[in-house]
């Protein structure tokens, strides 16, 4: 039988929010951040495993307060994260097993993912697709040089801002993880190195309200999300 792993970073520290604890594990609307993303993959029927990606330190805490405290059932194994986020997603590559055929990647703060994105992201990625989430970008994007002057401007109608999930057939993931390892290869996302393979990459409307809570400012625009609910 195969099966569909969600892989949820969450490994960070924090800094720019500025607080003593980890930004995953700070209270939104009186549950802990993380415990908010994870349950929606609990209660998406598509999810088969949840793997959550974790700094050591924060691993019992999180086992405790959230996967038991909120019973989410599908966390069979925590992993612990690495320097940067692809290392820790290819730590929780490692822990998916040989019967996974979609393998889903999504931020541990982005915590307004809704079951029709993760329906859609694994339909198509059962298909052969490789698919991200993203929203069409709304400012004028300018690229500047070192010192701040502008290079050229650029065009909004092909720009998207790209988010979490993301999801990719088990195989063509472990392969770009393969080549990365290989060949030194880095970048912010999943999708990068899927797409330096050769494959294609299609984005899918997500949702502005998708957004990957980083500092304090987005914390209190996330309360006002929750509010609206």
């Amino acid at each position: 039988m195969s099966k569909v792993f969600a892989l949820i970073p969450a490994a960070g520290m924090g800094k720019r929010m500025g607080r003593v604890v980890a930004k995953q594990f700070l209270p939104l609307g009186g549950k802990p951040m993380l415990a908010r993303t994870l349950l929606v993959f609990q209660q998406a029927p598509e999810i088969d495993e949840i793997i959550p990606i974790l700094s050591p330190e924060d691993m019992e805490m999180c086992l405790r307060d959230i996967v038991e405290a909120y019973a989410i059932t599908k966390v069979r194994t925590l992993v612990a994260g690495g320097k940067e986020r692809l290392d820790s997603v290819a730590n929780g590559m490692k822990k998916i097993g040989q019967d996974a055929s979609v393998v889903l990647v999504h931020d541990g703060v982005r915590p307004f993912v809704t079951p029709a994105m993760i329906a859609d992201c694994v339909c198509r990625a059962k298909n052969g697709e490789c698919v991200t989430i993203g929203v069409p970008v709304k400012d004028t994007i300018k690229e500047i040089d070192g010192k701040g002057r502008v290079v050229r401007t650029l065009s909004r109608s092909s720009l998207w801002a790209i988010q979490t999930p993301q999801a990719f057939p088990a195989a063509v993931l472990m392969q770009a993880y393969a080549d990365a390892a290989r060949n030194g290869h880095a970048g912010t996302d999943d999708a990068t190195l899927v797409e330096r393979t050769g494959a294609t990459v299609k984005v899918i409307m997500g949702s502005y309200e998708n957004i990957k809570i980083t500092t304090p400012e987005d914390l209190i625009l996330a309360e006002e999300i929750l509010k609206g609910r």
